[in-house]
């Protein structure tokens, strides 16, 4: 019974011992090209904002250089930008965004 109870606690995975993932902050970045139409279009879209939400980002996007559209998972992160960057490109943007870790 004891050497049960002993391979039973040794195979055990205890709260603290669980890692969450690594987050990532996407950033978009302002440009004097890009419209802000296209901004908040993309924010609604891309990043399931309310159009309030979405000017908001905008807006700090445009007075600050740049602003952080959501903290996701590495694989979610990086799919969003790829999505912004293929947006931005078929509408004849240059909108750069990027990823950095929380």
């Amino acid at each position: 019974m004891s050497n049960f109870s002993e391979q039973f606690e040794s195979d055990v995975l205890f709260e603290d011992e669980v890692k969450e993932p690594r987050k990532f902050r996407v950033i978009l970045h302002n440009d004097d090209y890009t419209s802000m139409e296209f901004v908040v279009a993309v924010l609604i879209k891309v990043f399931r904002k309310t159009e309030e939400q979405a000017t908001e980002i905008m807006l700090k996007v445009h007075n600050d250089g740049y602003g952080v559209c959501g903290i996701y998972t590495a694989e979610v992160a990086e799919t969003k930008v790829e999505i912004v960057h293929q947006l931005a490109k078929q509408a004849g943007f240059p909108l750069k965004c990027s990823i950095e870790e929380v």
